[in-house]
């Protein structure tokens, strides 16, 4: 079991820059892929980014440029920095971890692009 916890979503302008962690609850935390969703109101929840243990990285399509996924193994953390941020981003943000075919989710974190 992996308990995972994010934080650092808030309320942001729009062309503003958010950064979201992810804390991990497992001593194998090297051994998980690593990724961000999120869902936004009455939408499916889709990939944000994701980052394997081979260190390949995967963009959703619409945040390809703006935003960075990295990881601390040392920290046991997950990051997601997101710049340029527009209304659209709006959503609850996930984090996951996953290994095979088991997945770990996160709580959620409200990120909100308002004027």
């Amino acid at each position: 079991q992996v308990h995972l916890v994010e934080s650092g979503g808030g309320l942001v302008q729009p062309g503003g820059s958010l950064r979201l962690s992810c804390a991990a609850s497992t001593n194998f935390f090297r051994s998980y892929n690593l990724g961000w969703y999120r869902q936004a109101p009455e939408n499916a929840r889709e990939l944000v980014a994701e980052l394997r243990i081979d260190g390949s990285i995967n963009y959703g399509d619409a945040v390809k440029g703006r935003f960075t996924i990295s990881r601390d193994n040392a920290k046991k953390m997950v990051y997601i920095q997101m710049n340029n941020l527009k209304p659209e981003n709006t959503a609850v943000y996930y984090c996951n971890a996953g290994v095979d075919s088991t997945n770990y989710w996160g709580q959620g974190t409200q990120v909100t692009v308002s004027s």
